[in-house]
């Protein structure tokens, strides 16, 4: 995301915490902050969540229609992820078209989904080459304070877990769950002292050097990485990163059920 000025006052403050092995907020570095999910939460989507990681929190709606499938998948579904930064959200934030951030945004939330194959498309084909199922998935940021990419994740996660396929309205049959085969959860790491902490902060993302984003799917096989600021990491860091992924991952699926 966009990076804001820091008073060198609060850089160092951040700085010598880490050093001393502590964090801002008391938590460990690989700790995450309160989750809170509900779903269901917009009564004209097929499938809606609301999801607040800490003081950060989205909402997403997914909403299906049915269209003509992409001429090299004759016999899928698509899926469209498109994710808007509300200005209200954060005083970085500004009206307008999409920016590099909501797309950056958008496109990690959707490769998760769509690496992990989390949406059984083929189940979504109508007739093949002519009738499938358009899903949008559509993220709205309500408050930012630090790491969307796991706010958003879970919000298009939980909202398309949630979905029912509109096929009563569209002559098209019985009403059905969306088909799911996984669980994708993201787990967003930044190297701040040489350090690798999880679920950062926004004053965290301020003066991180470097950020990893891992998703990994129900089994703990890696789906997809996104590395973000201009800052390196070692293969050390890598890894601590993909094996707290994996195993923060577990524990989330637990909590979303």
């Amino acid at each position: 995301m966009a990076r804001s000025i820091v008073s060198e006052i609060k850089r160092d403050h951040i700085h010598k915490l880490i050093a001393d092995g502590k964090r801002v907020d008391g938590r460990a570095w690989d700790q995450v902050r309160e989750i809170s999910v509900q779903t269901n939460v917009v009564e004209t989507a097929e499938g809606s969540s609301r999801v607040k990681i800490g003081n950060t929190e989205v909402i997403v709606g997914v909403k299906m229609t049915v269209g003509e499938p992409f001429a090299d998948t004759p016999n899928k579904g698509v899926l469209s992820t498109n994710a808007e930064l509300i200005p209200m959200a954060s005083p970085s934030f500004e009206s307008g078209p999409p920016d590099e951030n909501s797309i950056e945004l958008a496109r990690v939330v959707d490769r998760g989904i769509r690496e992990s194959q989390m949406i059984d498309l083929e189940k979504l084909c109508i007739e093949p080459g002519k009738k499938v199922w358009i899903n949008f998935v559509d993220i709205y940021v309500l408050d930012f304070d630090g790491n969307l990419f796991d706010a958003c994740n879970l919000g298009a996660v939980t909202a398309i877990k949630s979905a029912i396929v509109p096929a009563k309205a569209n002559g098209l049959g019985e009403d059905y769950p969306m088909p799911i085969t996984c669980t994708p959860i993201s787990v967003t790491s930044v190297q701040i002292e040489n350090s690798i902490l999880v679920d950062p902060t926004l004053d965290e993302e301020k003066v991180a050097a470097a950020r990893l984003t891992v998703t990994t799917d129900d089994n703990g096989d890696l789906r997809a990485m996104q590395k973000g600021l201009s800052g390196a990491l070692t293969l050390e860091q890598v890894k601590t990163a993909i094996e707290t992924s994996r195993r923060l991952g577990i524990e989330i699926r637990k909590l979303i059920g």
